[in-house]
């Protein structure tokens, strides 16, 4: 793609014969600004903060600090220091950088902008070239930031939030034995995730531990050696001990529709299905079908699949050729969110009952209860569908394969399900039927790199061990320190707004009384459980030390417990989420957040609210006001002249000033900079000035 090849180069030209800049590269030029803009907000964040730690155990004769206090020297403070170095922060007067205030429209003094100018450019520059050379030219907002270590030149990754959750997670599964019961719920997670990690025990059983559960759950047709034939029964099998919907998805949620946001209440919620093939929608008819170009790989697929399973070749044409035909029938009554969403197709409230009349194929009742056991579920309660016509459509097709073909002996219905069961344990069974999945995901433009061993073993030991790594996450890191960041940021925050200049009279009030009736806290609902509580949760557990299928079985039995424990206690841990949400009159703030190196209980104060204090609150203004460019004045006025100073202190040759932001993405630079001053707000100047 060919642009202005004015850009960049030196010329000499008068105002009136100045070019026109390029779109595309007005484009690119703030899409690289804004990245710019973005990181050097956080990176000032972060340098303030560990520029009072490093300037703290510095040299006490070259660094005399008005409110010294002992160095950090905590293995979590050691570890951060790793990941920055001195040169990250160019800082010599770092009060300075956050004086000029664009809302009173003060000016600015050069010895600010002088610090400013540092700031950007010395960080920007190697930054850009790094991720021009991973992309090819093309600057990406990238979760993870490359730093230089400072001891012997070797490349130091910051991580992005998840990665730093994800790794902390490892650590606390990995993590040596310290005179833990032999029943102890958190040895059971670390032997559940040891068993995942060993790549070769299923390596050693092959197909065998699945045919071996198709058996006991009556067989299947494909193999001709079929004794359970009620759809019904085998359905709610599935849907309570296996954590399998063929047909239609099964979770408990709050009810998030504008009429009921503030309820906390959780509901049964009932969806469309996963489908293993990519399907199109015709904005036109609005219609659904499944890409046609894409059948071929996926029957190939299920070819390989019953070759794996030790169905002969010739056996494979029928029962593949009809799950298809089923696949792609059923994939008719999909539609995408967007059009529900305008047809008002979501959280549509009936009773068990009503639904069973109008979709008459499943027993509902039955399945409900298989998959929130031990809970009494009735006729009369309410459940949320989200696409009624698909629900609809669903029950009619499963009742005309019943007559056309259970009648011939093929029952591709439940071939159906044992196939949707194969998907579920795939991650349990040999790399073969991985391989499987992967190539044919591939085939369909999937061309993402394949997740490590470690993580998807990890997502899986969330999903049965969420309470338990939720309270190790907040007994490890989230203490009394967490509560308290909490408290001053969102105090901090409602202090900020109290102070905006608001466009009328009503969004000022609507806001201002909704940010004082919500209470943030952390969202772990293991808060007060023991150990010997945790312990009593998974007593149930018997883990193998080689039988990694049976291991994860049990994980899904779990996890059918955790989904019963979040319908009835309406809260739920958000063991691996790292944004605020709101239930009912709380914001829940996940344990998540409060890993290192964002936050530990050990840093210095400046640290963690220069860190985690600014992130938090900008996830904050992200969730309670997603329209403020639309409410209040700040956002335009303070985010053009901070863009307006940033651009005079970046100044490029190559680069064309001429645009202007949006309303979106002036929103998204005050979001920043507010964020950084609600966090700093708590952190006396005197902590940063020598």
């Amino acid at each position: 793609m060919d642009e202005n090849p004015a850009v960049g180069q030196e010329m000499v030209t008068t105002p009136e014969e100045q070019p026109q800049p390029h779109p595309l590269v007005c484009n690119k030029y703030r899409r690289i600004l804004l990245v710019g803009f973005a990181f050097s907000l956080f990176a000032a964040a972060l340098g303030l903060g560990v520029y009072s730690h490093l300037q703290k155990t510095a040299d006490p004769w070259t660094s005399q600090w008005k409110s010294a206090g002992p160095p950090c020297l905590s293995p979590a403070c050691l570890r951060a220091s790793q990941l920055f170095s001195v040169a990250m922060d160019p800082f010599s007067h770092p009060c300075d950088y956050y004086l000029f205030a664009c809302g009173t429209g003060g000016s600015y003094a050069s010895e600010e902008g002088h610090s400013i100018k540092r700031v950007f450019n010395e960080d920007n520059t190697e930054l850009d070239k790094k991720r021009e050379a991973r992309t090819g030219g093309i600057v990406r907002m990238r979760r993870e930031t490359d730093f230089q270590g400072e001891s012997d030149g070797s490349q130091v990754k910051f991580p992005d939030r998840k990665s730093a959750l994800l790794k902390t997670i490892k650590e606390i599964l990995e993590a040596p034995e310290e005179g833990v019961s032999g029943n102890a719920a958190e040895q059971k997670a670390k032997k559940y995730f040891k068993t995942c990690m060993d790549a070769e025990s299923p390596e050693k059983v092959g197909s065998k531990p699945f045919l071996t559960l198709i058996e006991q759950l009556g067989g299947w047709a494909v193999s001709k050696g079929m004794n359970r034939t009620d759809f019904n029964s085998t359905l709610a099998l599935l849907m309570g001990q296996y954590s399998t919907f063929p047909f239609f998805s099964v979770y408990a949620g709050s009810d998030s529709s504008k009429e009921q946001a503030a309820s906390s209440q959780h509901y049964i919620q009932i969806d469309e299905p996963y489908f293993q093939f990519p399907i199109d929608w015709n904005s036109k008819t609005q219609k659904s079908k499944a890409s046609t170009r894409y059948l071929r790989p996926f029957y190939m697929s299920c070819g390989q699949y019953l070759a794996l399973l030790g169905v002969p070749s010739n056996e494979t044409t029928q029962h593949c050729g009809l799950y298809i035909s089923l696949s792609t029938t059923l994939a008719l009554g999909t539609s995408p969110l967007s059009y529900r969403l305008s047809q008002k197709l979501l959280y549509h409230r009936i009773t068990i009952q009503e639904l069973q009349t109008l979709a008459p194929a499943i027993d509902w009742l039955a399945c409900l209860q298989a998959t929130f056991q031990p809970l009494p579920i009735n006729q009369s309660d309410l459940v949320l569908v989200h696409n009624l016509p698909y629900i609809m459509q669903m029950s009619q097709t499963i009742s005309k394969w019943q007559i056309q073909h259970e009648m011939m002996g093929t029952r591709p219905l439940h071939t159906y399900m044992i196939f949707s069961l194969l998907h579920t344990l795939i991650p349990a069974l040999d790399s073969r039927f991985f391989q499987t999945m992967r190539n044919f995901s591939i085939a369909t433009g999937d061309t993402q790199e394949e997740i490590p061993r470690w993580l998807r073993c990890i997502q899986q030991t969330e999903r049965g061990f969420d309470a338990l790594l939720s309270h190790a996450i907040k007994e490890r890191h989230a203490q009394n320190e967490a509560e308290e960041l909490i408290h001053d940021v969102y105090l901090s925050l409602k202090k900020k707004l109290t102070g905006l200049s608001w466009r009328d009279d009503r969004s000022s009030a609507f806001i201002l009384n909704k940010t004082k009736s919500l209470n943030p806290r952390l969202s772990t609902k293991t808060n007060n459980l023991s150990h010997a509580e945790l312990n009593h949760l998974y007593a149930e557990v018997v883990l193998s030390e080689e039988d990694f299928f049976s291991n994860y079985l049990q994980m899904l039995a779990l996890e059918q417990k955790s989904r019963s424990r979040l319908l009835s206690h309406g809260t739920q841990t958000e063991g691996l989420s790292i944004t605020p949400s709101i239930s009912g009159n709380d914001i829940i703030i996940p344990v998540g957040m409060f890993v290192s190196p964002f936050f530990h209980s050990s840093y210095p104060r400046a640290l963690n609210y220069g860190t985690l204090g600014s992130l938090m609150a900008k996830d904050l203004l992200h969730l309670l006001l997603p329209d403020i460019h639309m409410q209040a004045n700040n956002p335009g006025s303070e985010s053009m002249c901070i863009w307006t100073h940033y651009l005079s202190v970046t100044k490029d040759p190559g680069r064309v000033d001429t645009f202007s932001l949006s309303p979106f993405e002036q929103q998204e630079v005050w979001v920043q900079y507010t964020a950084l001053q609600v966090a700093l707000d708590w952190i006396p100047c005197g902590e940063w000035v020598p």
